[in-house]
């Protein structure tokens, strides 16, 4: 491999600094879309009629975002290059009634979202990020980045099982944060929230609000190697697409032969259906309406899809030191061995021959190692976007991602490595 695409400390110091400014997937699209302004890309909102400029735009829409440049000289039938990621990460959520609490102790009620790795959340320092719905129909981002609540575990006294049968928590029960001494008081928590924003707290009238740990991405190993943090799954996909788009498009026009386009959607970690979802209709309603304001047709968009490719882009599982057996015997993708290819045949991947043909092509052409990511036959294997893209659009899709360790923990392990190297064979394969 050439030396330089080794470390990157650039790429990676950015890439932890996007991880700390969302700690939300509002934050996370608003982060991204700031990069993008700053490539020129412009904001266009979907209540309005499009135009057939070109150059780059993007939609926001709650924690999702889609955001595409066209070139010079592109056809209403050019077909796309897409890169798709998610904003979100399994985390606690914050109920309708947040105010709860017992003997003496204030406490917020979290429910849990996606498949989080509960004992992760015990006595961390949280924060309180997200967005708050005002009476006007606006919202108003929140980020409360200090310490601010905690889930407290039981001693080890009270539970002398613990370390031998194992930790046993009830999602219910022992999930609760809390964050204060004294009487439980109806609205305490939208009234700090208010205040925090900035706000009347009889002006908010709705919330989707999340702790989030506040301790902040490091380098970790003797020689630095390694990058611990919070919500690389899937926030390092979003950063490396977005980086490899503001890139791409910074390239002359006329070495563009495709449309290439951002999709990072909300809900991956719940089943992916909502309007924000990679199982809803935004990235194909900004894809159309890209074909037909450049003055296209139907069969432009058909024309247009057929000749798509997607990358859908989500971390994977590096082979685990202590749990080795658990992965496929043949099959160990390394962290800082570069992205990996996900291959499942019962397509809860969508990769197929055709598809790593075009990843091997993309790596090849940046220079980039890759390896593959396949289950244990005897492990259920996870799923993501990829499918859901493929069969709701019928575009070509090819899962890939990067190999981290403790995913779905509260703080995840990836290679310093990799983020660069994703970030790089993304904008050859948007490229073309």
């Amino acid at each position: 491999m050439s030396s330089s695409l080794r470390f990157d400390r650039g790429h990676t110091d950015d890439l932890m600094a996007f991880l700390m400014s969302a700690p939300s997937p509002y934050h996370a699209v608003a982060s991204a879309a700031a990069r993008l302004e700053k490539a020129g890309f412009r904001q266009v909102e979907e209540t309005a009629a499009w135009d057939g400029t070109t150059g780059g735009k993007y939609v926001l829409r709650g924690g999702a975002i889609v955001a595409w440049y066209v070139p010079e000289g592109a056809g209403a039938h050019t077909p796309f290059r897409i890169v798709g990621a998610h904003t979100d990460s399994p985390n606690l959520r914050v109920k309708p009634l947040p105010d709860t609490g017992a003997h003496g102790w204030r406490q917020v009620a979290v429910e849990v979202y996606g498949g989080t790795l509960l004992n992760t959340w015990l006595d961390r320092d949280l924060g309180l990020a997200g967005r708050i719905s005002l009476r006007d129909g606006t919202h108003r981002l929140i980020n409360v980045d200090r310490p601010l609540l905690r889930v407290p575990q039981l001693a080890v006294h009270l539970d002398r099982s613990a370390n031998t049968d194992g930790l046993k928590l009830d999602r219910q029960k022992h999930m609760q944060p809390i964050w204060g001494l004294g009487d439980v008081e109806e609205g305490d928590l939208i009234r700090f929230v208010a205040e925090e924003a900035g706000v009347d707290a009889e002006d908010v009238t709705g919330w989707d609000l999340m702790p989030h740990p506040v301790e902040p991405p490091s380098y970790l190993g003797r020689d630095r190697e390694l990058v611990a943090g919070p919500r690389m799954d899937n926030l390092l996909s979003v950063h490396a697409a977005t980086a490899a788009l503001a890139a791409v498009a910074g390239q002359p026009d006329s070495e563009l032969p495709y449309i290439p386009v951002l999709a990072a959607f909300d809900h991956e970690e719940n089943g992916s259906q909502s309007d924000t979802g990679a199982d809803g209709p935004l990235l194909g309603t900004v894809l159309e309406r890209s074909v037909f304001a450049r003055g296209g047709t139907y069969e432009d968009r058909a024309r247009a899809f057929a000749g798509t490719v997607c990358l859908s882009s989500d971390t994977g599982h590096a082979i685990h030191p202590n749990y080795a057996e658990r992965h496929d015997p043949t099959h160990h993708p390394v962290v800082n061995g570069g992205p990996i290819l996900k291959v499942n045949v019962n397509m809860r991947y969508a990769t197929d021959g055709s598809g790593r043909a075009v990843f091997a092509a993309a790596c090849e052409k940046a220079g980039v190692p890759w390896q593959t990511f396949v289950s244990n036959n005897a492990m259920p294997c996870g799923t993501t976007i990829g499918p859901i893209t493929a069969a709701r659009h019928g575009i070509q899709t090819v899962d890939i991602g990067v190999a981290i360790l403790s995913m779905h923990s509260a703080r995840e392990l990836c290679g310093a490595d990799d983020p660069h190297l994703l970030a790089t064979a993304l904008a050859a394969f948007l490229a073309g």
